[in-house]
């Protein structure tokens, strides 16, 4: 998939965010040529709500790989007049689709390859391989192509942009068996770890520079790691003790929830969270 992506458009690039789907899409397309640098550079829609071990990782791994990083901020948007912040507190999530529209047209991508699965959330369950954007961005599920015998068509009109998902069909527990059998390296926050949160609507948030007082008076150190990264201030975490891939795995087989239905509060808006935001160009 990754090869065809590479081949069927002219200017692909490959979304890396420092999460551990992206870590492991990135792994991926180093195999997938052999070693040799990668033909096409890197994104990140950086929303400025970070923890700060991922930019580390991510900084890491590009140096690593040698790959182009180009980043484009929520941050710049917002100066520029494109969108409104949002309150103090609440998560930039919602802001990235224009920030990601503006920089596929500065930078003329026609192709975007991301690490989104099918089981994380029920809009994603609905995605082609090779998902066709209009020239908004937007995703129209009448216009997606049928992808029978891995037959993938990436042909679009000027202007329009595809995304590629080559762990469509991975689950949680591929990626973490995948992780474990490759020894792939991942920000520390995925494994057990010390933290001060707070337990809003079932989720335990992390106390970070942009917490409100009233959250940091009720935060409590706990032991937890992250399922899922995303804006650290929408993204919860989950007790536990599992301080390496294995461990993991056996937390994950026993897992009743997807990790974004889990741990991400900005899904939580309404059951048309996801979709809505797809239709407006998100990844």
């Amino acid at each position: 998939m990754l090869r065809e992506a590479a081949g069927q458009f002219d200017r692909p690039a490959l979304l890396f965010s420092g999460g551990k789907d992206s870590a492991v899409l990135l792994h991926v397309a180093t195999r997938a040529f052999g070693g040799a640098p990668l033909p096409f550079p890197l994104l990140h829609v950086d929303t400025g709500h970070n923890f700060a071990e991922v930019l580390a990782f991510r900084d890491r791994r590009v140096e690593q790989t040698g790959a182009r990083l180009v980043v484009a901020h929520v941050e710049d948007t917002i100066a520029a007049g494109r969108v409104t912040d949002v309150a103090r507190g609440r998560s930039r999530n919602a802001l990235q689709s224009r920030t990601l529209l503006d920089a596929i047209e500065a930078n003329t991508f026609d192709a975007l390859i991301g690490g989104a699965r099918r089981d994380e959330e029920k809009a994603r369950a609905k995605e082609r391989i090779f998902s066709l954007r209009d020239a908004f961005g937007g995703w129209d599920p009448h216009r997606q192509r049928p992808e029978l015998w891995r037959l993938y068509n990436g042909a679009h009109q000027p202007g329009e942009n595809v995304r590629v998902f080559p762990l469509s069909n991975w689950t949680e527990l591929d990626v973490w068996r995948y992780i474990a059998r490759e020894r792939i390296e991942l920000p520390a926050l995925y494994y057990a770890h010390e933290r001060d949160v707070v337990e809003r609507d079932g989720m335990l948030l992390a106390i970070t520079e942009w917490s409100s007082d009233s959250d940091r008076a009720a935060a409590r150190r706990r032991r937890v790691r992250y399922r899922t990264v995303g804006d650290a201030i929408s993204t919860g975490a989950v007790p536990s003790d599992a301080t390496d891939a294995d461990a993991v795995l056996a937390e994950v087989t026993l897992a009743e929830q997807s990790e974004r239905g889990a741990t991400r509060a900005d899904d939580r808006t309404s059951d048309a969270a996801m979709e809505d935001r797809k239709r407006e160009g998100y990844f």
